[in-house]
């Protein structure tokens, strides 16, 4: 049975529509499509074999039934696997009253190999992103661009239902979509606004309903339009992340910023802030996708004191994450960040403490970053990076304190290996 759709629309500047499918439910937030999700779908995002029982069991919150792309653990089957080896689709389109700006392939090369380094980078060497172009051409569509009616928050049907049936149509003579894991449409830069004005890039994840080419469902699929271009002259290096931050989508994570921008967040993470300076994923997302070992989690749900050696985020291997759980839905996560890896605008080293609350659907905040310093201004002043939560990680001698739970967590050092020592007490 299909689930009702509700709309989610980015601020004007962020704007983008998203359907996602919860364990049992389907709705458009925003970044995806409509559909239902298939019982007996092969593809799955994260440790999806993880079991509740195990130890980590009390730490892998989850959220009820009909929450948007959940923050829970684990990421429920249907959104593109996110470990091993992916094939991506890239297929460029135009539109008569939109015709190609250059050649298709210089388009492609606006997102690779960048966006593949950056997931490589990302994952630890985990996923293996292999992009691929079967048309080295424009695929011209019947419509013009204004015949489809594609603007901000628009949903699949009817608009998007017709694009991805005439893209599949132009394109099926030499593709066959069975070889993918998704499809990214890159389309030409000319079709619809600026992104300084109005971002229309969107993904549809987990859209079992989706038009089916070669016997498959075009159920994973992001759409990227414009360029990100603030004109600091920085696009060469930084234009390419909407992409990394759209397939985000299709394998199964959030939109962390909100109607009001990207405030609960920052730049922690490219689900909140995919403009400006390199940035990578929160440790929680990289547990959800699969990219981090259950010996490199420390779960702190027992009352009492516990301590956690903390490796940074941007180094392979060591403890990545602690996660304190405050009941069945909600909890604390502390991790280290330092400059290195994908993270480019970190200027002040430490740790990062942040609420994950799995019952908070995509778009409304699911995560919110504490800051160690509120109200100072931030460390940077880098364009396209949320300054005043930029200096939010905690340092030696510093506290973290809830004081409706009781959760604190002291910053007890740095080992001579560059490790954080943290001391964490609950009751």
């Amino acid at each position: 049975m299909q689930q009702p759709i509700r709309r989610r629309i980015r601020p004007a500047r962020r704007g983008v529509a998203l359907a996602s499918v919860t364990v049992l439910a389907l709705a458009v937030t925003t970044s995806a499509s409509t559909g239902r999700l298939m019982e007996d779908s092969p593809s799955a995002a994260g440790p999806v074999s993880m079991a509740r029982g195990s130890a980590l069991g009390p730490c892998m919150i989850g959220g009820t039934m009909g929450v948007q792309m959940s923050e829970g653990m684990p990421t429920p089957p249907g959104y593109s696997r996110s470990t091993g080896t992916v094939r991506a689709l890239n297929l460029m389109v135009d539109f008569s009253d939109a015709p190609g700006q250059g050649s298709a392939m210089d388009r492609l090369a606006e997102f690779f190999p960048q966006t593949s380094k950056w997931f490589r980078t990302s994952s630890y060497g985990r996923l293996d992103y292999r992009p691929e172009s079967p048309v080295p051409d424009w695929l011209r569509m019947p419509k013009s661009f204004a015949e489809y009616g594609i603007e901000r928050g628009a949903p699949f049907d009817p608009g998007y239902r017709e694009l991805v049936e005439d893209i599949v149509a132009a394109a099926d003579p030499d593709v066959d979509f069975r070889s993918y894991d998704l499809v990214n449409v890159l389309v030409t830069p000319n079709a619809g606004p600026s992104a300084l004005d109005t971002v229309l890039s969107v993904t549809f994840a987990g859209n079992h309903e989706a038009p089916v080419a070669d016997g498959v469902p075009v159920s994973n699929a992001s759409f990227v339009y414009s360029r990100q271009d603030d004109g600091s002259g920085s696009y060469h290096e930084t234009g390419y992340r909407v992409l990394p931050h759209e397939n985000g989508h299709v394998f199964g994570l959030p939109d962390l910023y909100t109607q009001e921008g990207g405030g609960a967040v920052g730049h922690w993470d490219i689900m909140s802030e995919d403009w400006g300076a390199n940035n990578d994923l929160l440790a929680w997302h990289k547990w959800k996708l699969g990219w981090l070992d259950d010996d490199q989690i420390g779960c702190a749900a027992k009352p009492g004191s516990s301590e956690h050696v903390l490796s940074p985020l941007a180094r392979t291997g060591g403890t990545k994450l602690a996660f304190v759980p405050l009941n069945a839905k909600t909890g604390y996560a502390i991790e280290v960040r330092t400059p290195g890896g994908n993270d480019e605008a970190v200027c002040k080293p430490g740790v990062l403490v942040y609420r994950v609350d799995a019952d908070v659907d995509t778009g409304h905040g699911p995560v919110t970053v504490s800051d160690s310093a509120a109200d100072s201004g931030g460390c940077t002043r880098r364009p396209n990076v949320h300054a005043e939560l930029s200096d939010a990680p905690y340092g030696p001698g510093e506290t973290f304190t809830d004081r409706v739970t009781g959760v604190r967590m002291t910053v007890a050092e740095v080992t001579d290996d560059g490790d954080y020592r943290v001391h964490v007490t609950r009751p």
